[in-house]
C-alpha cells in the first residue's frame, strides 16, 4: 500500500472519529518518517563496497550485504566465471570503479 493511500485510511478514520486530531497527526508523522524517498527502495541504489568483509576491493562483501547470501558463495561465483570465460573479471572492476565504497 502506498503512503498516499496509507494517509487517505488516517483521514477516514479521523473522519469518523475513530482517531482524535492529536492521534492522527502522531500517525501521519509517523508514517512520513518511515516512508521512503524517491528511488530508495531500488537495491542497487544500496550497495556499498563493504569496507570490513574484502579481499580485494569488498565487492563481494557489499554484494553479500545487500542480498543477504554469505560472501564466500559470490567470491566462489566470481572465481568460476573467471574460470569459465573470464567475463566476471570485467563484472568486478566495474563494480569496483562505480560502487562507492561504505562509510564507516
Amino acid at each position: 500500500m502506498s503512503t498516499a493511500d496509507e494517509l487517505d485510511k488516517l483521514h477516514q478514520l479521523l473522519a469518523k472519529g475513530a482517531l482524535t486530531q492529536g492521534e492522527f497527526e502522531q500517525a501521519k508523522a509517523r508514517l512520513l518518517a518511515a516512508a521512503p524517498g524517491p528511488g530508495a527502495g531500488l537495491a542497487i541504489n544500496r550497495l556499498r563496497r563493504s569496507a570490513t568483509d574484502r579481499w580485494i576491493a569488498g565487492v563481494c562483501g557489499g554484494i553479500a550485504r545487500l542480498t543477504g547470501v554469505e560472501s564466500w558463495i559470490w567470491r566462489m561465483l566470481f572465481v568460476l566465471g573467471l574460470v569459465f570465460g573470464g567475463f566476471t573479471v570485467f563484472v568486478y572492476i566495474v563494480l569496483w570503479i562505480f560502487v562507492p565504497r561504505e562509510e564507516l
